[in-house]
């Protein structure tokens, strides 16, 4: 009898957690890899699950893909070890179980882990591994990402006509992280050619079974789950699954009620586990019938901005517009800070910009003095938030307080390494990229959180990334910043650039851009501050004509600063030729330097718009 036949008359029982028990063993290796290196320990697992009454096992292949296997360098052994897993679990198997193929998601919370293509290629090799081992089925399981799923569901359908089982994952019952609802995604799947559509990993079988109370009995498909053990305990540095095997018992019934025809388990399960399972569905027949009241999602209340304060990206586009950056103070005292922020609002610029730990030192958070900004001077704040310091919940949780705050606009970026700061010992997160931040931050303007919740309200923010032209090639830097408005970026803010070719290059190579650049102009203060950015901050390089102006003056303080203004000037020259936007970062507090920048700036625009309209007068 094959798979679906089978499916048809009883409920299957799945095996468990592969990963689990060889952690237990003492085994903190790619456990894939040991389908070579220890085959015994891997059959003794398959054999453990089909004691325990399991009808269905899966070859040890989750991660024996290229890409993940690249991680241990085991990317030339994609054919040995899948090849030598579906042996293992058949000999296992003999004729009491079905074997499946499994291969995992590659997206998770690291979405960038691997391109499209790469993806597709990865999936293909370990799919043709797997089907010339004459598997029973593929097993698609794991994947957040359901575009992914239905990508390599769509590869797989087109290749092969055995069953295909795709089990997608959710941070949050019932709710995929695009904020699909669980019962149209299995649909989608369906769809799309998958036999049997279901859940895995992440979630237990109280909110798998809340999940399935909303997923109606499908037309062409019948039903999975495989939920984790319980939420994971810590302690002493692991991660511990502590339910109870009786209570899969009684879980079992639940399952079968909401018409799932097969159940196995994930993450902390055991054969105990799957015992429990068995004996839970023992002599209960499938279900026939299933009635689904369907429950209203929420849907996100979408605020309007203030009509009085339009977006960065949409002033840049329309007119000149001047930003400056003033970080933070290092210390408690305010008061120079916000003189400074009154100074430059005296001066017209559109906004100030806050960094966000700058040089990876520490500073008066900048999400509390851009609060300051606006109720104090009445400025509008631009507020830099790095990938460094927050990781996935204290993003999304600084992002709700900035939306709460009134802070509509952002500078999304990596952050300085944690190597170059006051405490290079400090730990630096990353959980996710700029690339995914900007997503991330656009997903908020959706209404939905990174798991896909609804937040009740969307946000409204608007979105800068960073850009370095400082590179000696500029095709590849403009490709990096092309990507990055395919994820979301609004506008770009420059590194400081000390060359009017530079800029002349970039306004070339961005002809095509639509996205405003502002170009990041930072005056020098000294000889001794020329040499140190040159040779000792990474993505900023000086021209030998600036570096010798600035030499001149060394150890004339005041004949310093004002070189450093002059050679500003004449970059913002060529800068307002070409763009539209200037962003300028104040040195050491000396907001006294910026304010003249501006000063100059809204001279040069002034004087433009005289000989505009003298020309136009002249020509009437």
């Amino acid at each position: 009898m094959k798979l679906l036949e089978a499916m048809k008359e009883r409920i299957l029982i799945g095996d468990g957690a592969m990963g689990t028990l060889l952690y237990s063993y003492g085994v903190d290796r790619c456990f894939e890899e040991l389908c070579l290196t220890h085959p015994d320990q891997v059959l003794n697992v398959h054999r453990a699950y089909i004691e325990a009454g399991a009808d269905v096992i899966q070859t040890n292949t989750y991660g024996a893909n290229y890409i993940k296997l690249a991680r241990y360098g085991l990317e030339d052994k994609v054919k040995q070890i899948n090849e030598a897993a579906v042996q293992l679990a058949r000999k296992a198997a003999g004729d009491e179980a079905f074997v499946v193929g499994t291969i995992g998601g590659i997206h998770g919370t690291q979405s960038l882990l691997g391109s499209k293509e790469e993806i597709k290629r990865s999936f293909r090799e370990q799919l043709y591994c797997l089907l010339m081992e004459k598997v029973d089925g593929i097993l698609l399981e794991t994947y957040y990402d359901l575009d992914e799923l239905i990508m390599v569901l769509d590869i797989a359908r087109e290749i092969t006509d055995i069953p295909i089982i795709a089990n997608v994952s959710m941070h949050e019952a019932g709710t995929l992280e695009n904020g699909m609802p669980l019962a149209k995604a299995l649909q989608e799947l369906e769809k799309h050619g998958a036999d049997v559509v279901g859940i895995n990993c992440r979630l237990g079988p109280y909110h798998m079974v809340r999940s399935l109370e909303e997923v109606p009995l499908l037309d062409h498909a019948f039903l999975a789950a495989y939920p984790n053990a319980s939420l994971p305990a810590y302690s002493e540095g692991k991660l511990e699954y502590v339910n109870h095997p009786d209570y899969f018992r009684k879980c079992a019934q639940d399952f079968r009620d909401e018409g799932v025809r097969l159940i196995g388990g994930c993450c902390g399960t055991t054969p105990e586990h799957i015992r429990a399972l068995a004996e839970g569905v023992r002599g209960v027949t499938p279900l026939a019938e299933k009635q689904v009241e369907e429950k209203p999602h929420p849907v996100a209340i979408r605020e309007k901005r203030s009509k009085k304060e339009k977006p960065l990206h949409e002033i840049a586009k329309k007119r000149h517009s001047v930003i400056v950056e003033l970080d933070a103070p290092k210390h408690l005292h305010t008061e120079e800070f916000l003189d400074g922020v009154r100074a430059l609002k005296a001066s017209g610029v559109d906004a100030v910009t806050l960094a966000d730990n700058s040089l990876a030192s520490p500073r008066i958070c900048n999400a509390a003095m851009a609060t300051l900004v606006r109720q104090e001077c009445d400025m509008r704040p631009l507020v830099h938030l790095t990938c460094r310091d927050r990781n996935l919940i204290g993003l999304q949780s600084h992002l709700m307080g900035l939306h709460t705050l009134g802070m509509h606009d952002i500078l999304a970026i990596t952050g300085d390494p944690t190597k170059i700061g006051d405490f290079p010992g400090a730990t630096s997160v990353f959980d996710v990229t700029s690339f995914e931040l900007i997503k991330l931050i656009k997903q908020f303007n959706e209404g939905t959180s990174f798991s896909g919740k609804s937040l009740k309200k969307s946000t409204n923010f608007s979105v800068a990334a960073a850009f370095n032209p400082n590179v000696k090639n500029m095709e590849q830097a403009v490709k990096r910043l092309e990507r990055k408005i395919s994820f979301g970026a609004d506008y770009f803010l420059t590194q400081p650039v000390y060359s009017k070719e530079t800029i002349i290059e970039l306004a070339n190579a961005t002809k095509h851009i639509e996205a405003p650049i502002y170009i990041g102009i930072m005056p020098l203060t000294s000889s001794r501050n020329a040499e140190f950015l040159h040779n000792e901050v990474p993505g900023i390089k000086l021209t030998d004509d600036v570096r010798d102006r600035m030499a001149s003056a060394r150890g004339d303080k005041d004949k310093s600063i004002e070189i450093g203004i002059d050679i500003s000037k004449d970059l913002l020259d060529t800068a307002l030729e070409y763009f539209k936007g200037i962003y300028l970062i104040t040195p050491f507090m000396r907001y006294d330097v910026s304010v003249k920048l501006v000063e100059y700036i809204n001279s040069r625009l002034n004087n433009d718009l005289k000989g505009v309209h003298a020309g136009d007068i002249q020509h009437t």
